[in-house]
């Protein structure tokens, strides 16, 4: 069984994860899909196999060798993202793409075209798999479990690969912002791992946004418009002000790199009340410390000219992990040096977002993000090259095998 194979198997599973159930995990489809990548563990002959209520799904490869060697993960997430459908995916291979538009549903004029997706220039000649434009693939992040899954395979079928103990992990609710939450670090027992949860083939990250999330409530006083003169304090009116108050330029869709923004994510209201949702992210923590300063500043100047309209709620979200991973920096040379032999050529950069890594190194498991392969995560347009996959799965043998030679 390829890791094609694997994978078209494995985005048969509808495991969208929801943010409003409050549930761990937040949808029956990924117990059931964790519950059927069990079975397969096991008939692996993997060790030390346990999948917990909540979804947490850990198993051991043991060590074939007779010396010490440190214990490394591979980790992956069940879920897909609320974004769009993941449920009847309809998978289809697009053998030797040649640079054209791909055509994924003719009766809807759906095209994945390199005009609108450029990068796809990059594939020439590979086989891609694509949707059929009516659901999102799920290579976001169904491409790294098959990755390591198939990997443990090759190791298992290829003993003269000298390797430590080797843990592997499968989470629930990634995709919501919760998959490390109820990860047991202790049980796990790692002394570092690596999320396959990137994307493009070559990226390697450790370093993703400080976050946090804001609600702004703003409160009117609602009259008969005929009458309203110097009475009626609309909230949406308000709110607009606020809005407007806010850096134009520091939004997601002016951005990239290190730059940091503010995003408005949501917004509800009537005359008499308004409420805004707002996501903050900057990779700087003194940044993003001053942006959430700025927000509670705008709070303040809505409160000097309509008192006690506006009350502000910041929530952080995660931190920037590469605070947790500069100290074990070996562990990124360790992973360029496994692209390197496997022909790829490292791209370390930075996260516009956030990862299970993240939380995961600031609960004691310094955990950097090594591409799964995909492109356009989360939509209609999401793909993955074949052979990016295969490469990733090539990466996760060599991290093993160096970190045993070493």
């Amino acid at each position: 069984m390829t890791v094609v194979d694997r994978f078209l198997k494995f985005v048969s599973f509808d495991t969208q994860s929801d943010d409003l159930t409050n549930m761990t995990p937040s949808t029956p489809g990924q117990m059931v899909f964790a519950k059927y990548l069990k079975g397969e563990l096991e008939a692996m002959g993997l060790e030390e196999i346990t999948l917990d209520d909540n979804g947490y799904l850990m198993a051991t490869l043991p060590s074939n060798i007779d010396k010490e060697v440190p214990t490394v993960g591979f980790i992956a997430h069940l879920d897909t993202a609320p974004d769009m459908s993941g449920k009847h995916v309809n998978p289809r291979i697009v053998k030797n793409y040649d640079g054209k538009d791909i055509v994924l549903n003719e009766k809807e004029h759906i095209l994945l075209s390199p005009s609108e997706f450029p990068e796809l220039m990059n594939y020439l000649g590979q086989d891609l798999i694509v949707t059929d434009g009516t659901t999102l693939l799920g290579a976001d992040d169904k491409a790294g479990i098959a990755e390591i899954i198939s990997a443990v395979v090759h190791l298992q079928a290829h003993p003269e690969i000298k390797h430590g103990k080797i843990r592997i992990a499968f989470n629930p609710d990634e995709e919501i912002g919760k998959g490390a939450h109820k990860f047991d670090v202790e049980l796990f027992g790692g002394e570092f791992a690596y999320t396959m949860d990137g994307g493009a083939v070559g990226e390697l990250e450790y370093e993703n946004f400080n976050a946090a999330g804001a609600k702004i409530t703003i409160k009117g006083r609602n009259v008969h418009p005929g009458t309203a003169k110097n009475k009626m304090v609309n909230s949406i009116r308000v709110a607009n002000q606020f809005i407007s108050m806010l850096p134009r330029w520091e939004t997601p869709e002016h951005t990239e790199g290190y730059e940091g923004f503010y995003h408005l994510v949501g917004i509800e209201g009537s005359v008499e009340q308004t409420t805004l949702v707002y996501i903050i992210r900057d990779h700087d923590r003194a940044r993003f410390e001053s942006r959430k300063r700025e927000m509670e500043h705008l709070a303040n100047k809505i409160n000097e000219e309509f008192p006690d309209s506006c009350t502000i709620e910041i929530n952080d979200q995660y931190y920037n992990m590469r605070e947790k991973i500069e100290p074990v920096i070996h562990i990124i040379h360790l992973a360029e040096e496994a692209m390197r032999e496997a022909g790829l050529q490292p791209e370390v950069k930075p996260i516009r977002g956030g990862t299970d890594g993240a939380q995961l190194s600031f609960k004691g498991l310094p955990c950097p993000n090594i591409f799964a392969g995909g492109e356009n995560f989360h939509g209609r347009y999401e793909y993955v090259p074949i052979p990016s996959m295969e490469k990733a799965t090539e990466v996760i043998v060599n991290i093993c095998r160096l970190l045993a030679e070493k």
